[in-house]
């Protein structure tokens, strides 16, 4: 009898019957309001009826076409509908399956392109499980821990946590430009350095929106030394900070973005997307793969995008967010155990600390175990352990933000007690 492996860790004890929009419903059952949408996957929502038709009637056409053999509609399609909304220049795509998958063509790409070895990532960011994505990692060491040697040529600079750091965001991230300065003078130089990675906001390291001064700083710098910059948009791209793209927030462009989770609402597809000057310049065979582009994630894709824009959900983000946010930050009033409220459009994080203002990891994950007692599921990230994380789906309603901070704060109690009305952190 074979059982799954042991490494493999539920953050919920919860069995899925069945699930749709916001909630997913047990064989317990529970109903469960979802604020973790499969770790941001799930944009628009479990089972919307759109995605649902569109991944049924492809299913009953060609399910696997392999795309550098025959080619299928479906990608034509997804193709179309992401150059809509891609940033001004990046007209050409490469398809695969995860998100791990495409950072390492992105950075394939970007040394193909710049004919450099080196990637300098920041820290805290997350990147991917795979060998190579693994090594761009650095928000946290089980991710890359126990299978060395790693990928050369990465190299890490601070990024600017402010809250950790103990600053003000201007002041976090002149610290973190002054470092990575520091680090082109120290430790990698600037005309051996292929490209910078970095989300506009970010993910497993604890759920920290990128300053835009930081993306512009990394911009400026990119164009002066010929770097590439790649930004990883795999849990902040399509609608979910509010903007179609998280880094949008910023004045910054990519020159190479990496997308995957919410493009197809739970589907397995990736992709990539540069100009096609870029694009161009990689070597024969060094993009493809056996399921990348599949015919039905593909289709998928093409109708989640059109249920994004006809429901009008990256505004809804934006709107519901905000909402949350200043839920989650009236909650933190009443709570002192809640160093930090901070995140941008549906990503959300409550840091806990100690009294001191230390990392809370205890506190974290028993609120974590109690939101699943109060039927709503969220997650926990950052090196420590210590942040709650909320991912509503971008379909949720007002309704349903209301009572999911008020299952959360019901879970705050249960946990640490009570505090009263009007306590300030």
């Amino acid at each position: 009898m074979a059982s799954l492996s042991p490494a493999l860790k539920q953050a919920t004890p919860v069995i899925v019957d069945h699930a749709k929009g916001s909630w997913i419903y047990g064989t317990d059952g529970g109903e469960y309001l979802d604020f973790t949408t499969g770790i941001g996957v799930t944009s628009t929502g479990h089972c919307h009826p759109a995605v649902v038709e569109a991944a049924r009637e492809q299913v009953g056409k060609i399910i696997h076409a392999q795309y550098t053999t025959v080619m299928h509609t479906p990608l034509l399609e997804l193709t179309d509908k992401l150059g809509e909304v891609l940033p001004t220049g990046l007209d050409s795509v490469f398809y695969a399956n995860s998100g791990s998958e495409a950072v390492e063509a992105a950075i394939r790409l970007a040394r193909m392109v710049t004919g450099r070895p080196n990637i300098v990532v920041f820290q805290g960011g997350f990147h991917g499980r795979t060998v190579a994505a693994a090594s761009l990692t650095t928000a946290g060491t089980k991710f890359s821990a126990g299978f060395s040697p790693l990928m050369s040529g990465v190299h890490m600079a601070p990024f600017p946590y402010a809250y950790r750091y103990g600053l003000d965001e201007n002041s976090a991230v002149e610290f973190a430009i002054r470092e990575l300065d520091y680090v082109f003078k120290t430790r990698v130089a600037p005309n051996d350095t292929a490209a910078f990675l970095i989300e506009p906001a970010l993910g497993d390291g604890g759920y920290i929106p990128t300053p835009p001064a930081f993306l512009e700083a990394l911009r400026e710098r990119a164009d002066r030394y010929g770097i590439q910059l790649i930004i990883d948009e795999v849990q902040a791209g399509v609608g979910r900070t509010g903007k179609y793209w998280g880094h949008q927030h910023s004045a910054a462009t990519p020159d190479i973005i990496v997308t995957a989770k919410g493009i197809a609402s739970g589907f397995p597809i990736s992709a990539i997307a540069a100009s096609e000057v870029t694009m161009s310049k990689a070597w024969p065979g060094s993009q493809g793969g056996t399921y990348g582009g599949n015919a039905v994630a593909a289709a998928a894709g093409v109708a989640t995008l059109g249920v994004i824009e006809k429901e009008g959900l990256v505004e809804n983000a934006r709107r519901r967010g905000d909402q949350l946010q200043a839920a989650l930050k009236a909650v933190q009033s009443r709570f002192p155990g809640i160093g930090d409220v901070r995140g941008v459009g549906l990503m959300q994080g409550i840091e806990f600390t100690t009294p001191e203002g230390e990392p809370d990891a205890g506190t974290a994950a028993a609120v974590q175990k109690a939101t699943t007692d109060q039927q709503l599921l969220t997650l926990t990230c950052g090196p420590e352990g210590n942040v709650v994380r909320l991912i509503p789906a971008l379909v949720v309603t007002e309704d349903e933000i209301t009572l999911g901070v008020e299952r959360f704060e019901a879970a705050l109690a249960a946990v640490v007690g009570a505090v009263p009305a009007g306590t300030s952190a």
